[in-house]
This record gives C-alpha cells, structure tokens and sequence, in this order.
C-alpha cells in the first residue's frame, strides 16, 4: 500500500543521514488535516531525543535525502513534522484498486500464518442475555471480523459462564421452590416447563431470600459441591438450565447476525482444572491457606484463590485449564479477552500465572476491557433484578427503525427487513463508535439519528450512492481522474486511507477508528453530492462506486450492513 511505500521512503532516508546511528525507524501517519498533507511522519522528534539537534533541523535533513516518487506531487517539513502530498496518478491508481478489488480492498497479509484466539460474549446460563454483554459480544465481533480481514486465522470462542457456587444456589431455589413435594414424573414436567424468566426469577429470590435466611448461602455451596461431584439430581438440573440458556443465546446471536466459531462451556474444564491445580501446588505456584490453596504474588498483586477450601474449583483454575486447551488446540500468537474493564485485575493475575506456568513465550495475551452500558446512570445487576433485557432493546431498535424509512418505493416486507438492518447497526455503531473502555449511557436519540456519526447516517450515505449508481452506469475501464475540483480530490483522498485505517483499527484493537474514517468520508461525500452534479460525469460516479464500497467493507468489519435503500 501507498503508505508502506512512503515508510520505506523514509527510512532509506534516514539511513543516509548524520544521525542514522540512532536507530529509529519512522513511522507514518494519515494527517487529520488534509491542508497538511495526505501522510506524514513526526520521526524528527523521535531522533531529537537521541541527538542534539532541532526537530525542524533534523525534518530538513530528513527531507532532503528522501528519493522523488512519482506518487508523491510534494513534500515539504513543517515545525520538524514531514508532510507528504499524493499526485493525482497516485489516488487514480489507489481508487482503480478499489474498484478491482472491491470487498477485499483494505485487506492485508501480516497476519498469514498466525493464529490469534479472542475471547467474546461469553454470558452466563440461566440468565436472559442482558444488555450487560451486548458491548463484549459486538466488540469481539467486530475485532475478529478486522483480524480475518488481515489476513490471520482467527479462532472465535464463547466461554460460556455455566458453572460455579450461583448454579448451587439456583438448583438450591429450583428444589425448594418448584420440585418440593413432586415425584419423579411430576418434577420431570416441572423443569420441562421452566423458562429463561423463571429461572432468572428464582436467582433473584434466592438474593432476596438470603438477607434473612443467611444460612442458604451454605446450601447454594452444598449443591454446587454436589454438582461438582456429579450428583445425578444436582446434574439433570443444570443440563435443563444449560439447554433453555443455550437456545436463549442462539436467538440474540441470530438477530444481531453474529457467529462465533465455538461455544465451550466451563463445565468442559473441571478434570483439567483439577490437573492443573495440583500442578501449580507441586510447582509451589499455588500454596495452602486456610484449607484453600492460593496464588500469592508477594507484592505485585493480591493472592488469588485457585481451589476453595471445599475442594471444589474456582473460576480461575477453569479459565487456567481453557488456556492449556487453547494452546494445545490452536498453538496461538496471540489471545484477546474482550471482557468488561471490572475484571482487569483478575486478567493481571491471570496473566501473571501463565507466565509463572512458563505458557507465554511469545505469545501476546491482551485483555481488552470495555467500559459499561449504563441505564439512567446506572449499572445493571441481575442479582438485584435491574438488568433490562437484550432482545427489547433490540426490537425497540427496529420498530424505531421502521418509521425512519419514508421511500415510498419500497414495500412492506423489503421495509421491514431494512428497518432490522437498520436498527440492529444503529445498536451495534452506537457502541463500536465510541472507545471500548468508555462507559456508554444507552440514547435512543443518537443511535438512530440521520444526521451525525450514527449508524443509520453512514447507511443512508451508503443507499445515496447506490440510488446514484442505479440511475447510471459507471464506466470503469479508462479511468481518468485527472484536474479534480478540491471536492472530488478531497473524496479521493480520503478513500486512500483505509487500508492504512484498518490497520491501525487491529493494531490498537479499536474498532472506533473505523467508525471515525467512515464518517468523515461519509461527511465530504454527502457535501460533495451536494455541491456538484454527478450524473453525466463519468468521474464523479466512479468516486461515488468507490465511496459505495468502502462505505460497504467497513460497516461489513464492524458486523453492520448496507441496505441498497434507505
């Protein structure tokens, strides 16, 4: 790509210079400001911390000994910054590619060979799929969407949260509020008959329920011990559980059109769980305390409890054992946990064990924490009751939707399909465009507003090219883009960057970044349709087919799609 280019450009430059012992390589960058060129590099301020000498003075030097290129119409140095100008031959070449490479432009092969694993969604059982994991799984989504788009193989997996001391508590509640006093065949009918809604019911009474009965909180321990031990009763309970859960996930997952590869849950992980626990406690990695065993990290971090003084497992010893399976399974570079900014401190110990386990090596583990979805200001609690579930946001989203569509072209059933795509992409941009480790308070207002950096802006944007392009037809063998007015190269120039935005979308894992540059091309395309008539300009509607399908490749990174009417 263009970019690469004016990298290496660079660093053979700096390679000729008094100061190339430094050892620094540039590094370059899509300027904000379009006055300051297409691309620039601030690499003399970097050098300036290693020699004795200005920035400018430095820029200058720089400068000068970079080769002419013909993609390159000017350069020139400003306050030790290095700006680079692309020639019209150069954005002719970049829009051909574009129109020939269509949804694969933008891709890349940094990632050939490499495996990286992200962890995303991953909901509890037993609970309707809150709102509370709509940022996890729509991030996640959109990270593995941009990370397979680069060229690495990409493993999604959705550790599912079925397993620990609230599943004891719950089949506590299910026994002494639904099977007692039945016999087998009635109690069979009874958990037959269970819904999402009743179980989440029974959760909350139990939490109720345990203010003035505080001797459940030891029951819960029992059963879950029980369930540990694979006691038959204790384990029909669960299977039921994890089956309405199950079925529950596979709906929101449909409507929000999201796949991911594989759905393991915790309970898979006990016997290795095990393995490994005694393994750290031979290792001395896990010590005995107060009938435990523990993780202690001196004073880095706190200890961390690995095996409960019951003997049953722990969160952590699980999440230990899925990432010994992960490595056997996929033997990955990198593993990405998409989970709320609440557990950072968990992921530092967890982290922190691997290494002590001698797993990392050279792989990279990140915890990519969002911030929360707030309600009114509020965090949402399934324990308390107060979480608002995902499925009526999601419908809100589309009915809302459904009246925004005024195109008396289109039919009833092609209005309600676009008013899904709609809705469901104003939900998921509403997030994406904000940065994950931002809390997000929910507004209906600006996630489906036409106008601003919302999701029905670019898709409208998006239908506004294609209305164009359904009235014209393109001509796109003798591209000639020379002697652009400042609107057509201001377009032109913008579209260029998207390689380079994807990029740095994957090497920041921010999906927002995407966000942004879309809408910014969607600004200068909207205020270039309209100052300037596109029919009967063959130019003009090739940057409106190319402003279409980058338009098109990044909604479709960030899991949304492109209604062709609007």
């Amino acid at each position: 790509m263009i970019q690469e280019k004016i990298e290496k450009l660079v660093n053979d430059a700096l390679a000729k210079t008094s100061f190339k012992e430094v050892g620094l390589s540039s590094c370059i960058e899509a300027s904000k400001d379009q006055s300051h060129g297409d691309y620039t590099t601030s690499v003399a301020f970097k050098v300036a911390g290693k020699v004795d000498k200005k920035p400018i003075e430095i820029a200058q030097e720089i400068g000068g000994k970079i080769k002419r290129d013909k993609d390159i119409s000017k350069i020139e140095t400003v306050g030790g910054f290095i700006n680079f100008f692309l020639s019209e031959e150069a954005l002719q070449k970049e829009i051909y590619e574009i129109l020939e490479e269509k949804e694969a432009y933008g891709s890349g092969k940094e990632g050939k060979g490499k495996t990286v694993v992200i962890d995303y969604s991953s909901p509890n059982i037993a609970k309707s799929f809150g709102v509370g994991h709509l940022r996890s799984t729509i991030i996640g989504q959109a990270i593995y969407n941009i990370y397979k788009f680069r060229g690495w193989n990409v493993v999604g997996d959705n550790h599912l949260g079925d397993w620990g001391t609230q599943f004891g508590k719950l089949i506590y509640q299910i026994k002494e509020k639904k099977l007692k006093g039945l016999n087998s065949e009635q109690k069979k009918e009874m958990l037959n008959s269970l819904t999402i809604k009743d179980l989440e019911d029974l959760y909350i009474e139990f939490h109720e329920e345990v203010k003035d009965n505080p001797e459940m909180q030891e029951k819960g321990r029992e059963w879950f011990k029980k369930l540990e031990s694979k006691d038959d009763e204790a384990n029909e309970i669960w299977q039921k559980a994890l089956e309405l859960s199950k079925d529950e996930f596979d709906r929101i997952y449909q409507i929000l059109d999201v796949k991911i590869d594989n759905s393991i849950g915790e309970s898979s992980y006990i016997d290795l769980a095990r393995e490994i626990t005694k393994e750290m406690q031979d290792k001395n990695i896990a010590v005995e305390s107060d009938n435990a065993l523990i993780v202690d990290f001196s004073q880095d971090l706190p200890p961390i409890i690995i095996k409960k003084s019951d003997g049953t497992t722990t969160y952590l010893a699980r999440d230990l054992a899925k990432i010994r399976d992960r490595i056997e399974r996929w033997n990955p570079e990198m593993l990405i946990y998409e989970v709320g900014v609440d557990q950072s401190l968990y992921f530092k110990q967890l982290f922190k064990i691997v290494e002590m386990l001698n797993w990392k090596k050279e792989r990279q583990f990140v915890h990519l924490a969002h911030g929360l979805i707030r309600w009114q200001n509020k965090k949402f609690s399934t324990r308390r009751g107060e979480t608002i579930n995902l499925e009526d946001i999601l419908n809100e989203a589309i009915d809302k939707s459904f009246e925004l569509i005024s195109n008396d072209e289109i039919d009833l059933q092609e209005k309600k399909e676009i008013a899904k795509m709609v809705g469901i992409g104003a939900v998921k941009y509403n997030d994406l465009s904000q940065h994950h480790q931002k809390d997000i308070i929910f507004d209906w207002q600006k996630a489906l507003a036409l106008k601003g950096n919302s999701g029905p802006y670019l898709q409208y944007t998006y239908a506004r090219c294609q209305s164009v392009l359904r009235k014209e037809k393109v001509k796109t063998k003798d591209i000639d883009l020379s002697k652009m007015n400042d609107a057509e190269k201001s377009i032109s120039r913008e579209l260029v960057k998207f390689e380079k935005t994807v990029k740095d979308s994957a090497d920041n894992f921010s999906p927002n970044i995407i966000c942004n540059f879309l809408f910014t091309l969607a600004q200068k395309y909207n205020l270039f349709y309209n100052d300037n008539r596109i029919l009967g300009d063959n130019k003009r509607l090739i940057l409106t087919l190319a402003t279409a399908q980058i338009l098109k490749n990044g909604l479709t990174l960030l899991g949304i799609k492109a209604p062709e009417k609007m």
